[in-house]
Parts: C-alpha cells; sequence; structure tokens
C-alpha cells in the first residue's frame, strides 16, 4: 500500500472511530436498568397500576418500541408538573440524560450488557401498600354498586379506636375494584354524625354527592385517592391530625361501568413517631364551583381565588390539583400584596388518569393579604377524544364523570399554631 493510500485508511479509521454513535456502550445492566428502577418500577411491577412490570432485562427488550414511542412523545413517565415551574420532591421525570440513555440503548439494539454490572434488584411488592405495612389498616364493608347509567356517590364509616390522638405522616387508599372506582376522599369525622346517617336505607354506609354530608372541620380532609395517585410520606415534623375515637367517612364515586362488581376499598395509614410533630398540615381547597363552559369551546378559562387571611402566615407543602375529563391545563400561582406572582404547581397536559398530591422541595411562604389563584383551561370541543359528552353540552361544576371542576388544595401549615394541647388529647 503506498503511502498516501495508508494515509488515507488511517484517518479513514480515526473519523470512523469518533462518528461511532454512543449508543454503542448504553447497555441494559449498567445503565437502563438503574434508569428504570429510580424512574419506573414503582408503577411497572407485579400487581401494581401499570399493564405490565419493567422488572428486569427480558421485560425491557420486550417492551422496547412501546418504551421508545413513549419516551420519545414524553409520555412515560408520567410526571405531570411542568418543568421550571416550581420543583416538588420525589419526581420520577426523567431528566434530560437519562432519556438520551434510553433512545440510544434502543437504537443500538436493546443490548444486555454484563449482568455482573446490575444494580440490586428492589424488595418484591408482596401487598397493595406502596410503602409498606401500614400502621392501621381500615375496610369498609363490602359494597356493589347498581348497575345503571349515573354516577353512584357512597359514604362509608370506619371508626378508628384510637385510644390517643395521632399525627398521620401518609395515606393510601387501595380500591377494591379499580374498574368501577372513579375517586376516593377520605374525611375525618370528629362528631360521630356519620354513624347517624350509616345503613339507613339498608345498605352499608349511605348516600352523599356532593360531600360527607356531615360537618368537617379545619383540617378535616385527610387525603383521597383518584387514577395514578402515588403515596409519600409528609416531610419531617409535619403532620395530619388524626384525633381519638373519631371516624373516617370514605366518600367512594363509583361510575357507570356496566359490571357488576363488589367493592371494599381499603384505607391504609402510616403514622408519626409520637412527639416528632411541630405542625399541624390543613387541606384548603381553592375553587370555583359556578361556572359553564360552553359547547364547542376549545380553551374556556376558569379561575378560583383564596386569600390568606390577615396576621395567618404559614407556608404551603403539598398542591394538587384537579379537573374531569375536560381539563387541558391547570395553573395554580401566589400572588403577593404588592403582585409578585410566584409560580406553585403547572401542568401543562392534563390527564385525568395521572394525579395526585405533590410535596415542594421547597415550601412556599403564604405572607399575609397574598393570594392564591388558581387558572383552569379546558377542551369542550369535538375535538377532544376524551370529551365524554355526544352530543356537545354545556359543562358545569359537579362530581359526575361529565361534569368538570376547577379546584385545588394546598396543604398548609400555619407559623403560629400550638401543637401542644393537641398531643395532650
Amino acid at each position: 500500500m503506498r503511502h498516501n493510500e495508508a494515509m488515507f485508511v488511517s484517518r479513514a479509521v480515526l473519523v470512523f472511530a469518533l462518528i461511532v454513535p454512543v449508543w454503542a456502550d448504553v447497555t441494559y445492566s449498567k445503565e437502563v436498568s438503574r434508569i428504570m428502577q429510580a424512574r419506573c418500577q414503582q408503577c411497572h411491577r407485579a400487581g401494581d397500576i401499570a399493564p405490565f412490570a419493567l422488572s428486569n432485562y427480558e421485560d425491557a427488550k420486550t417492551y422496547a418500541e412501546d418504551i421508545k414511542r413513549v419516551v420519545t412523545d414524553r409520555i412515560m413517565p408520567p410526571w405531570k408538573p411542568a418543568a421550571g415551574f416550581n420543583s416538588f420532591r420525589d419526581s420520577y421525570a426523567l431528566t434530560d440524560e437519562q432519556r438520551t440513555q434510553i433512545l440510544d440503548w434502543i437504537a443500538g439494539g436493546a443490548q444486555e450488557g454484563d449482568p455482573a454490572d446490575l444494580p440490586e434488584p428492589l424488595p418484591v411488592k408482596e401487598t397493595p401498600w406502596e410503602l409498606g405495612d401500614p400502621d392501621l389498616i381500615l375496610a369498609m364493608p363490602k359494597y356493589t354498586p347498581p348497575v345503571r347509567p349515573s354516577d353512584t356517590y357512597r359514604c362509608f364509616v370506619l371508626p378508628t379506636d384510637l385510644d390517643e390522638t395521632r399525627f398521620v405522616s401518609a395515606v393510601q387508599s387501595a380500591p377494591g375494584q379499580k374498574q368501577i372506582v372513579h375517586h376516593v376522599l377520605i374525611y375525618v369525622d370528629e362528631t360521630g354524625d356519620s354513624e347517624k346517617l350509616d345503613g339507613k336505607d339498608g345498605q352499608p354506609g349511605y348516600t352523599c354527592f356532593g360531600g360527607p354530608n356531615v360537618r368537617i372541620g379545619i383540617g378535616g380532609l385527610l387525603g383521597g385517592w383518584a387514577p395514578g395517585a402515588r403515596t409519600r410520606h409528609l416531610p419531617e415534623g409535619i403532620g395530619l391530625l388524626l384525633p381519638k375515637k373519631s371516624r373516617l367517612v370514605l366518600q367512594v364515586h363509583y361510575h357507570p361501568s356496566g359490571l357488576t362488581l363488589e367493592d371494599q376499598t381499603q384505607i391504609g395509614i402510616w403514622f408519626k413517631p409520637k412527639d416528632s410533630v411541630n405542625k399541624r398540615l390543613v387541606n384548603i381547597p381553592i375553587l370555583n364551583d359556578r361556572f359553564e363552559i360552553p359547547p364547542g369551546a376549545a380553551d374556556h378559562e376558569v379561575k378560583a381565588q383564596q386569600a390568606v387571611l390577615p396576621f395567618l402566615t404559614g407556608k404551603a407543602i403539598t398542591v394538587a390539583p384537579h379537573m374531569h375529563l375536560l381539563g387541558r391545563k391547570i395553573k395554580v400561582e401566589l400572588e403577593k400584596l404588592n403582585g409578585q406572582k410566584e409560580p406553585m404547581i403547572l401542568i401543562d397536559n392534563w390527564d385525568f388518569n395521572w394525579q395526585g398530591f405533590y410535596t415542594f422541595e421547597e415550601p412556599v411562604t403564604l405572607p399575609s393579604f397574598s393570594t392564591v389563584r388558581v387558572t383552569a383551561n379546558y377542551d369542550n370541543s369535538e375535538n377532544n377524544p376524551k370529551n365524554p359528552n355526544k352530543p356537545l353540552k354545556a359543562v358545569r361544576w359537579g362530581e359526575g364523570t361529565d361534569d368538570e371542576m376547577c379546584i385545588a388544595f394546598i396543604g398548609v401549615v400555619f407559623d403560629n399554631e400550638n401543637l401542644i394541647p393537641f398531643r395532650r388529647k
């Protein structure tokens, strides 16, 4: 080979080496398995909400093309808060680097790599409880909602039988029949009024469209469940109050499915260690229940607001926006007295199937005279594939599947609250 030819070949080899795709080095064992542990396996495992598991290499390779599509389109993982509009704990959103590694791995033929590079597997989940065994499990009576073309709202009374007041770290609703359970809300009844309604019509529980139909005090919303909700512990030093001898009122919304199914939804509760809580979390709703979304409106805006009372300062710890099937975007902001706005949460691609309570990375300070504002946008047009109304109709506030809501729950702790009296009860 002549000198010039040798130089050309050497340069060609060097250029080729420089342009070899990065995906040639990405393997399941070294990179992808760790990403799936951190971002996917909390749902994609046996017995959880995802339709298939992603627990090992064979699982990931089998669904590689599906993974490519949903990662490219940013459908999965379904972390809904928009980036750059505040930050939250326990995020399972992919970073740009992780997204690139997954796509490079698939482009490179989904190579397994050396199994010796695998991380330790996550513990096998053997129960429906996301945080391990709860400290207290309560189950509603077995109930079969009527098969009819309308929604059923039923409240069930669950005595806690607690001998002392406790503070709750986390609460999880475990629907017995996810095919028919639309959502669950958990209220604390300190009066016992719910027992007077329980079973009066010969069936377990009582009808409770619109709410629990009993007096609920401040902080009386203990938690809830909607599709996609994940359970997380509250930050250190913060808890939800659960008084001794109180009752939980479990409001279950069953949507029409044409199926005759018996449900027995359960509640799992994890307590904070005694004397470890110095702030009580209170869930405050910011809502607008007087709106109408015209038929055909593709981007109808609804607003809600709640002013912070004078001399009542605090911090927002959690936020939980909520809409139904027409929802497309929802934004929560804090507006201070000087007009300055602070972002709380923005979900710019709303999906009813993925919602929950989000915990701020850093609590949001709520000064006196500030206002929490909610802005929600809805698509009530024929172009919305999730629109349940055929033909189109005007949609107003309601708890039905074909109604709508504009609400955000803000989990707040107050600066000047003294918890010692609660501990002594």
